[in-house]
């Protein structure tokens, strides 16, 4: 049975509380980012997503996710960790040496969820549109996902991939960009302004759609909802998915100076005073 939305948030508070404790405890990491994709991670997780009991690399006849932006990977840990990837308890190691939670992603280490290292930015999508090529090839009808920063798609090599994507119909694909207009410079209206986003995807012949509220678990839903619907179509689907850094920490949230930078103690606490235990801390 999926959970219901007081569930969901409850798990989204708790993964906030993990990510905080997580960068303060090092004294490093990307809560902003994190923050704000928190409950896009915990739907794709814990509703939208078609997954197998257990981890295998070849991920057949599941759902599979490639997280682009590998900075945000306290959020990713966080929610593989608690649906059920690894032991909660592991989230402690994070950023640590000889850790399987590295600040990016990586797959040496072999920690189940993690199929492709990332954190070199622009990469992602060109190995999800992959994998979703293999799981054609295959016969395989489940999707593909990925998740990518705004400020990512100042690289070029995403261009490159959202043109191969369209002319070769991968229409198994769902990729999600997270446009929460702030990366570590600043505005991305001020460091490189990018224009009308879904106009250009369109114009590279993909379907677009948009999550306004995409910090509310129950528009996320109905919105990738509509994106799953919009698959097998002859066309690669992209979300652009409106959230706030930091969302959830109120002197985090409207400016992108939490980008990669911790909260102090003073600062930790003030923020888990925002978000209550849910699930209990690791």
């Amino acid at each position: 049975m999926k959970p219901n939305t007081q569930q969901l948030n409850d798990f989204s508070t708790q993964v906030r509380r993990d990510i905080l404790r997580m960068v303060h405890a090092v004294n490093s990491g990307h809560p902003g980012g994190s923050l704000g994709c928190t409950e896009f991670f915990v739907a794709l997780y814990q509703v939208l997503m078609d997954r197998k009991e257990g981890f295998d690399m070849d991920g057949k006849n599941e759902d599979l996710f490639f997280l682009s932006n590998g900075h945000i990977s306290p959020v990713f840990y966080s929610v593989l960790a608690r649906s059920g990837y690894f032991p909660v308890s592991e989230l402690a190691t994070f950023r640590l040496i000889n850790s399987r939670l590295q600040g990016h992603p990586t797959t040496h280490e072999g920690l189940p969820g993690i199929r492709v290292a990332s954190g070199s930015l622009g990469q992602g999508m060109s190995v999800a549109i992959g994998a979703a090529l293999a799981k054609k090839l295959n016969n395989d009808s489940h999707l593909v996902y990925s998740l990518h920063g705004d400020g990512e798609l100042q690289e070029g090599q995403n261009w490159e991939a959202i043109m191969y994507a369209s002319a070769y119909k991968v229409d198994n694909y769902i990729a999600t960009i997270d446009l929460n207009g702030k990366q570590i410079d600043g505005a991305t209206d001020e460091v490189l302004p990018m224009g009308d986003i879904k106009a250009k995807f369109v114009a590279f012949g993909w379907d677009v759609l948009e999550i306004k509220e995409g910090n509310d678990i129950e528009a996320i839903i109905s919105g990738m909802t509509e994106a799953k619907a919009k698959t097998g179509k002859g066309k690669p689907v992209c979300v652009l998915l409106h959230t706030e850094m930091g969302n959830g920490v109120d002197y985090m949230m409207h400016t992108h100076a939490w980008h990669g930078k911790a909260p102090n103690d003073e600062q930790l606490a003030n923020a888990l005073a925002q978000n209550l235990a849910t699930l209990g801390d690791y």
